[in-house]
């Protein structure tokens, strides 16, 4: 399936969002709670995998829908129909600060694998599918589990990254070791494995993991600088426990809270 010809913008810096143009009849699909705006004369419809000619048929929406719970997203999808005469234009926002990446399909010979939670939105007629680790060190090492998500199609998608995003162009052979995490999505010609860091001082105590990802050209690969696992155990590392604060950012530590009006009784 063609999928539809869309224009599109992005705004912002850290907290980006991206604005989409639909002529009359193109649609675009996102994932549940990217929506952020749209013009009157949008039809909103809930589609039960993601709308490709891949699921068309009850079974292909089935499998649609399995492949979706296997990489943690929900079974539905949202579409967003421009049915009126008249460009019409619709905002998907980013979850969390970091950068949305364009992505043309037909740039990338109609395939990219991303991380299971990094697909925002996309042209309707794009496939978001499964993609399995053949190796079995990369499955149960890799952070991402055996399953990533594949975008396959003609059309644009969009992915969000956190933090600040690096491109790198792997040549033939070319090597760059990575921290599980922090990888956004590559091309289909890039080799995806993992390493042992290796060293009793290096796994004891460096506290960067026991794996590094290595990602071998020829390829293009996105790197985020923070991932939003990374954001989360920082969030919750600094929770206050026992109903106490640590105090942080004043220098008069919990008297400071009877000041600020940060009191909890």
């Amino acid at each position: 399936m063609n999928a539809h010809e869309i224009d599109y913008e992005i705004f912002g810096e850290e907290m980006q969002y991206v604005e989409i143009e639909l002529d009359p009849q193109e649609a675009v699909i996102a994932e549940s709670g990217s929506f952020m705006m749209m013009d009157d004369g949008i039809k909103m419809e809930t589609l039960f995998g993601d709308g490709s000619q891949k699921d068309s048929g009850f079974l292909g929406k089935i499998l649609g829908a399995g492949k979706r719970i296997l990489t943690g997203e929900s079974l539905f999808m949202t579409a967003f129909y421009n049915n009126i005469v008249g460009k019409r234009k619709i905002s998907f926002a980013s979850p969390y600060p970091g950068k949305i990446v364009p992505i043309d399909l037909t740039e990338y010979n109609g395939k990219f694998i991303c991380q299971k939670d990094a697909f925002l939105c996309a042209a309707k007629g794009v496939s978001i599918g499964v993609e399995f680790s053949k190796k079995i060190g990369r499955g149960l090492f890799g952070g991402e589990g055996f399953i990533m998500q594949k975008l396959e199609g003609n059309g644009m998608s969009f992915v969000h990254a956190g933090g600040t995003l690096a491109r790198k162009e792997l040549k033939s052979g070319e090597v760059l070791r990575v921290d599980t995490g922090c990888i956004v999505g590559f091309t289909q010609t890039v080799n995806y494995d993992i390493e042992f860091v290796g060293g009793i001082k290096n796994t004891v105590f460096g506290g960067e993991g026991l794996f590094f990802a290595t990602l071998e050209g020829p390829g293009i690969v996105y790197i985020q600088s923070l991932p939003f696992s990374r954001l989360a155990g920082r969030v919750l590392a600094s929770l206050p426990r026992g109903g106490n604060s640590k105090g942080e950012g004043s220098i008069l530590g919990g008297l400071g809270n009877l000041l600020d009006g940060d009191n909890k009784f």
